[in-house]
């Protein structure tokens, strides 16, 4: 009995020495290290999110909690890590630093500057993870984000702090519509931040050579976690861009944040938890894959004036496979967006581009995020074009077509033309609405199809020139006002004559 007492003394006058935040809290060691992910034991109080260091002093997150380990991943070089090597809680989730100073530049998937340039130093750091802006707080959609693509500012018209899909297959012009937007943000007063998620370097660095070439970088932050990245990397790159788009929204600024794209993030996010050795479910995606997206996208968000007014739109891509969106990912992003813009491929291929299948893509705000003019001139302009295809699948089997339906399909080729556009070259809504109103009402009908073309761009010409003042009234008033109706009229009649001599 004298020897279990003195035992018992001992352990505890060990126990009242000891310092237990220092032994268990804070210090802890790795049990397993594999493809940049370490389980790591003798943790009691750890954080979702939080940061901790290791010997080296790499940099790690705590993504993964269970009854007896923690799941880390790497955020750095682990090369010079191993078994056993202890681990120091920093007592704080992941931040990055966010500021006007970013503006320019070119970041790597954790925040920090990869572009050769200058060492950015942070006014400010803001959380990675962040809880979405509440019902209270926000503003309805009343204005409109407008991408300079006639056929969806007059179709499926985007508002700020929408969250608009962007789906389709590979190379079917996804990312070209999402640079083609940013560029169209030059003095708007939009700040623009494009994610960049398990992409080729090689396609990275050319955005990047197109946006400083169009002068647009200076408004713009590119974040890239290219496909050699570690897993990690790509998981966290779309949530430190949101940072960033939240710290100008909180400024009470307009942002908009491209993530290009969610199938590669879905991925990563896949390769992280197995990794994780959390349970599989469908296509081996983990059970949490839906509120992975969920908690992104629901950021982006529009304040009332009583918190700001600022506002953050999100424009997500997803790549389908052979036109698949049903597939598990797809179905998940569009549920949780507020409309979908779907690229097909046959159109890509047949020329008409952007190839935007009007039968598939939809806007949930519709009108609400167009001007009054566009709204008025555009309004029929979708159900020309789906009676137009309806007509057209139809005259496929028919030997004989009446003069009605003959010249309804003859209009349908002269829209789909008219809404043709080049790479790179966004149009303001004015030249919009005044080429729309020119299709919608009959204008361009007896035009040939290889005509038109030079059509709009004798319009817009025309518009910087002889016609600058109908420019400026549209500007001004964004409505269709008699006298607008009577100068657009005008122009359109005036540019008909000459393309048709």
């Amino acid at each position: 009995m004298q020897v279990v007492k003195e035992i018992l003394e001992k352990i505890e006058k060990d126990i009242q020495a000891s310092d237990l935040n220092d032994s268990f809290s804070k210090k802890w060691e790795i049990l397993e290290l594999k493809d940049g992910v370490a389980i790591v034991v003798g943790l009691d109080d750890a954080m979702f999110s939080e940061i901790v260091e290791f010997e080296n002093g790499t940099k790690w997150l705590v993504l993964d909690l269970s009854s007896d380990t923690v799941g880390v991943l790497i955020l750095g070089d682990y090369s010079g890590l191993s078994q056993w090597d202890t681990v120091t809680a920093m007592g704080r989730v992941l931040s990055v630093g966010v500021g006007d100073n970013y503006l320019g530049r070119v970041l790597n998937g954790i925040g920090e500057p990869i572009d050769g340039l200058w060492e950015i130093k942070p006014t400010k750091l803001a959380p990675v993870e962040k809880i979405a802006p509440g019902v209270i707080t926000r503003h309805m959609v009343d204005t409109p984000l407008e991408t300079g693509i006639k056929a969806i500012d007059s179709m499926v018209p985007i508002g700020r702090w929408q969250r608009e899909l962007i789906i389709g297959n590979r190379q079917t012009g996804k990312t070209t519509i999402a640079i083609d937007t940013i560029l169209h943000q030059k003095g708007k007063g939009v700040y623009c931040i494009y994610v960049a998620i398990g992409q080729k370097e090689s396609k990275v660095r050319r955005i990047v050579e197109l946006l400083r070439e169009k002068g647009a970088l200076e408004y713009t932050i590119v974040i890239t976690a290219p496909a050699n990245a570690p897993s990690v990397l790509q998981y966290i790159s779309p949530y430190v861009g949101c940072a960033l788009g939240e710290y100008f929204m909180d400024q009470g600024k307009d942002a908009l944040i491209i993530y290009d794209d969610l199938s590669k993030h879905a991925v990563a996010y896949r390769e992280v938890s197995l990794l994780l050795r959390r349970p599989p479910g469908r296509e081996a995606y983990p059970g949490d894959v839906f509120y992975l997206h969920s908690k992104l996208l629901e950021r982006a968000a529009r304040l009332n004036k009583d918190y700001g007014g600022g506002s953050l739109t999100a424009l997500p891509l997803i790549e389908t496979l052979d036109s698949d969106v049903s597939a598990y990912i797809p179905t998940n992003v569009i549920s949780i967006t507020d409309g979908q813009i779907f690229l097909e491929t046959e159109l890509f291929n047949s020329g008409n581009r952007p190839a935007i299948d009007v039968g598939l893509s939809v806007s949930r705000v519709w009108g609400n995020a167009q001007t009054k003019i566009m709204k008025k001139v555009s309004g029929k302009l979708r159900l020309e074009l789906a009676s137009f295809r309806e007509l057209a699948s139809f005259a496929q089997f028919a030997s004989e077509l009446d003069v009605s339906t003959q010249r309804k399909i003859e209009k349908g080729k002269r829209l789909v033309e008219m809404l043709k556009q080049a790479n790179n070259d966004p149009i303001p809504f004015y030249k919009q609405a005044v080429l729309i109103y020119a299709g919608i009402n009959w204008y361009i009908d007896e035009l040939a199809i290889d005509k038109v073309l030079p059509f709009e761009k004798l319009l817009y010409q025309k518009m910087d020139t002889t016609h600058k003042a109908l420019s400026d009234l549209i500007l001004k008033e964004q409505a269709l006002t008699e006298d607008i109706e009577t100068k657009m009229k005008t122009l359109i009649q005036e540019a008909y004559e000459e393309i048709s001599l």
